[in-house]
């Protein structure tokens, strides 16, 4: 699970003062619960009515019932930095560290 690979390389990506945000599609309660269980140490959004995932390209509609696997990188300033499609659940978060890495250690 994608959600993983971010929780286990968290500190990682905290060194670089890179902070992580999940989102889905579920309630706020159900979801809560999914992070606890999952042991995030991130923040989990909500949402149900599909309008951050629409503006980021996870979802087509209101009407879609599951988000696309993607990640977005943004600036401090909301700038968007890279865009990750059609992510591997696998290799994402590390793929993502390492861009991470290269541009925030520079700084």
């Amino acid at each position: 699970m994608e959600g993983c690979g971010y929780r286990d390389l968290y500190e990682d990506f905290s060194a670089l003062g890179v902070q992580i945000v999940g989102v889905g599609f579920g309630e706020p309660s159900a979801q809560g619960e999914w992070a606890v269980e999952q042991e995030f140490q991130y923040e989990v959004w909500t949402d149900v009515n599909r309008e951050l995932s629409i503006y980021y390209g996870a979802a087509d509609s209101e009407n879609s019932l599951f988000p696309s696997r993607i990640t977005r990188l943004l600036a401090a300033d909301g700038t968007l930095l890279l865009e990750y499609d059609n992510v591997n659940f696998g290799t994402n978060p590390r793929e993502v560290l390492d861009d991470c890495t290269q541009i925030f250690s520079q700084q």
